[in-house]
């Protein structure tokens, strides 16, 4: 789930929620929307192998 910030920034969170704080976990922040979804797919590839 990509999200953007006040700063411009865009956000990557996990899709599912944190057990333990019930929030999303952070998985980076980055510049361009184009380099978070790129992130988002490495992550999901990663995800399954």
């Amino acid at each position: 789930m990509i999200r953007k910030m006040k700063t411009g920034q865009y956000r990557l969170y996990s899709r599912k929620k944190d057990p333990k704080t019930g929030r999303r976990r952070n998985l980076g922040t980055f510049g361009s929307r184009k380099s978070a979804e790129a992130h988002e797919r490495a992550v999901q590839f990663y995800k399954h192998q």
